[in-house]
């Protein structure tokens, strides 16, 4: 739980104060001391009577009361400590900057677990252990550099890694970006990322806090207070990018399915920040530069003016965009005309927009002022204006900082001459202007923030009806894989559309059923689970003669308990499966069957609770999606019913979280309906 001494204290003690810089607790000092702190400082060294001018106490004992503590001590030392401070002196928030906890040892772990016992009856809070410290518009809680222009609308950021934090910020200074806070959370005993975001949502202030929020992630131990909370902020008007490193699958997977085989942790987490809203970055450089990019005015639709005086470069920010998906449309007739009268002989106005090496404020102004008023079909600018070393471009520079002010349509200043005009940029920077650098890191990051999608986080809408029959079902099964009238009894439950089938175990049964049922029909073995690999599967019988052979064949393999009929459809193999994965809850994978999920790995991805619109985007992002309108005199798919059947496996697996994996493959999609042909089911309570 953060609370106001933690964030605005109004008095700080460090305990473990030094005069050398190059421990933490001297650089701590230090950092609180320039970047003045406007409270009380106290501190803790019983070998000096002064740290850094600072009156040095013995003990905690003899310290006055404290809001804030912050330990660089030896691990051992912090329980006895925390103590007395929490319990004597009213000290309600506490740093722990020591290692030697629970990401060391167990011995460490159980003076980690006495700490925190010490705070929840003291009702205190907890950043850390093993943590570089916090950041906030207040005071420099941290023993590490570079310390950033604290501005309460800068960015707010969340480390899982206090050297990841240094890293990240490194990056983001030079461009410009500003931070509100920053918290490392180290070994998160008490408050991890997802609790710090918590707060923000709840605490959130439309007119003073801070609508960019960037994350660093090892590990997520709270999904569900990530994505409720992350959702919820966006929809106030934040947005989000995070990384999560950790994100290849080390060590083979056994599955027993499609989906098992398919489904990974880091399918859940894209799944995951998919339904969140969430941005997912994968380096240090692109997470600083999509929060930079966050400070702009958002881009609202997709076509982009380049503004330029050097060819490459914009060539090459053409084809990021491009290839993203964005466009970089031609400009022709008058505008055109009329703008090319107004720059120097030789430039080009077909866009990107060229005004030569030789073009400067007057060519510049001539050209913003054309896209801004005159281009209805242009979205936004993207400005990239370096220097050869000539002359100053601050002229240019001071152009851009006025047009960004007044333009109706977002500017994106690129200024890669961060030798030749680092003082013009330095100049640009401090009146809180944002620039980027790199062109095309600039522009994969626009490309992925405009084509992230709006949070579709919602609770669940099973009902209650349907959540009562599942149950009864779910609460009898046992452990494993469902036999075939159990699959069928949990999809009616469900209300999923199913072909009709029986299990025989003799000649006459199959050739009953097969008149029953109505040729032509399709026999599987019963008991193998790969059914296919064992050539248990026999297609498009159209006789008893044919029915006979077939049982005889099947019964036979090993491992059977009797064979399977169904009548024999024709239509669109379209694939659905779930596996749960925890601690995420269940992915659901949607996909056509056949080559597109068997060589091509043609799936998305959700996280169940699944609503309508999730799967409407589930589905338009399919390479394969076209062919479910029909191709080449083939008939569609009911893509509705599709959609249906989807949401009712999400309602099935939101009702029985025991639901390790199922597979319905295929469903075959035909004109009218769709219909689970094929299902299993694995139990793991």
């Amino acid at each position: 739980m953060i609370n106001r001494e933690l964030l605005n204290p109004s008095s700080i003690v460090i305990v473990g104060a030094s005069n050398d810089l190059r421990k933490p607790g001297g650089k701590i000092l230090k950092n609180l001391l320039d970047h003045n702190f406007q409270g009380q400082i106290y501190v803790v060294n019983p070998k000096a009577s002064e740290v850094q001018g600072v009156v040095s106490f013995p003990s905690a004992l003899a310290l006055p009361n404290a809001d804030l503590a912050i330990l660089a001590i030896p691990a051992f030392a912090c329980p006895s400590i925390v103590d007395i401070l929490a319990r004597e002196k009213g000290t309600k928030a506490f740093i722990i900057i020591s290692a030697g906890f629970s990401e060391e040892s167990e011995e460490g772990k159980l003076l980690e677990q006495e700490i925190v016992e010490i705070l929840e009856e003291t009702n205190s809070c907890l950043i850390g252990p093993n943590c570089t410290g916090v950041l906030t518009t207040s005071y420099a809680g941290c023993f590490t550099l570079p310390i950033p222009k604290l501005d309460s609308h800068g960015a707010d950021f969340i480390s899982g890694s206090g050297a990841t934090a240094v890293f990240v910020m490194e990056a983001a200074i030079p461009m410009g970006l500003t931070f509100s806070s920053m918290f490392s959370v180290g070994n998160s005993a008490q408050i991890g990322v997802e609790d710090v975001l918590e707060y923000l949502d709840e605490n959130f202030d439309p007119e003073k806090s801070s609508r960019v929020k960037l994350i660093y992630l090892e590990s997520i131990q709270k999904p569900e207070k990530l994505l409720k909370h992350a959702s919820s902020l966006i929809k106030k008007g934040c947005r989000i990018a995070a990384i999560k490193a950790g994100s290849s699958d080390a060590g083979s997977r056994a599955a027993s399915s499609h989906t098992g085989a398919l489904a990974s942790p880091d399918t859940a987490v894209n799944a995951l920040f998919k339904k969140a809203g969430i941005v997912r970055c994968y380096s240090r450089t692109e997470l600083a530069t999509m929060g930079a990019l966050f400070m702009h005015k958002k881009l609202e639709g997709k076509n982009l003016a380049i503004i330029t005086h050097a060819g490459g470069p914009a060539v090459m920010l053409t084809d990021a965009l491009s290839n993203g998906g964005l466009e970089v449309p031609p400009i022709s007739g008058e505008p055109a005309g009329k703008l090319l009268a107004r720059l120097h002989p030789g430039s080009s106005v077909s866009n990107p927009i060229d005004v030569l090496a030789t073009g400067g404020v007057e060519q510049m102004n001539a050209v913003i002022e054309c896209v801004d008023n005159e281009l209805d079909y242009i979205d936004g600018m993207c400005i990239i204006f370096g220097s050869p070393g000539l002359d100053s471009v601050e002229p240019v520079y001071n152009l851009i900082d006025e047009k960004m002010k007044s333009c109706k349509k977002p500017i994106f200043p690129i200024f890669p001459s961060t030798t030749n005009a680092k003082e013009e940029i330095a100049t640009f920077l401090s009146r809180g202007r944002i620039s980027f650098p790199d062109e095309v890191l600039f522009g994969k990051a626009l490309v992925k923030s405009r084509f992230t999608a709006d949070p579709s986080y919602a609770e669940s809408a099973v009902s209650d009806q349907v959540y009562t029959k599942i149950r009864k079902l779910v609460d009898h099964f046992a452990d494993g894989y469902l036999n075939p009238e159990q699959v069928q009894q949990l999809l009616d439950a469900a209300g999923i559309l199913r072909i009709q089938e029986r299990v025989v175990n003799s000649f006459e049964e199959a050739v009953s059923s097969a008149l029953t049922l109505g040729f032509p029909v399709v026999m599987k073995v019963v008991g193998p689970v790969h059914k296919t690999d064992v050539g248990g599967v026999l297609l498009n019988l159209v006789n008893h003669e044919e029915v006979v052979g077939a049982f005889d064949k099947l019964i036979s393999i090993d491992g059977a308990t009797g064979v399977l009929m169904q009548p024999m459809l024709n239509g669109r193999e379209l694939f659905v499966g779930a596996k749960r994965e925890n601690p995420f809850g269940h992915l659901i994978m949607i996909g056509l069957g056949g080559i597109f999920i068997e060589v091509l790995k043609d799936v998305q991805t959700g996280l169940a609770p699944l609503s309508e619109s999730d799967i409407n985007i589930m589905i338009s992002q399919l390479k394969s999606k076209k062919l479910l309108d029909g191709v080449r005199g083939q008939s569609g798919v009911a893509v509705n019913k599709w959609i249906d059947l989807i949401l009712r496996v999400s309602d099935l697996v939101t009702a029985a979280p025991e639901i390790a994996e199922m597979d319905l493959n295929p469903v075959m999609g035909l004109k009218d309906r769709v219909v689970a042909v094929d299902a299993r089911i694995r139990i793991e309570k």
